[in-house]
């Protein structure tokens, strides 16, 4: 996965969108998740 320095979270009540971009602004991860799933999600990520 590439280097992800931003992430937008849009919130729900049971769905999630999360938006990734690198440095350059260029796309880097766009993903629904479910509630049970997002935080599983994050703890994935390199800090």
């Amino acid at each position: 996965m590439q280097s992800i320095s931003m992430i937008g979270l849009d919130i729900a009540k049971s769905v999630f969108q999360v938006h990734g971009v690198d440095a350059a602004d260029q796309v880097v991860i766009r993903r629904q998740l479910r509630r049970r799933h997002v935080l599983a999600f994050f703890q994935k990520l390199q800090p």
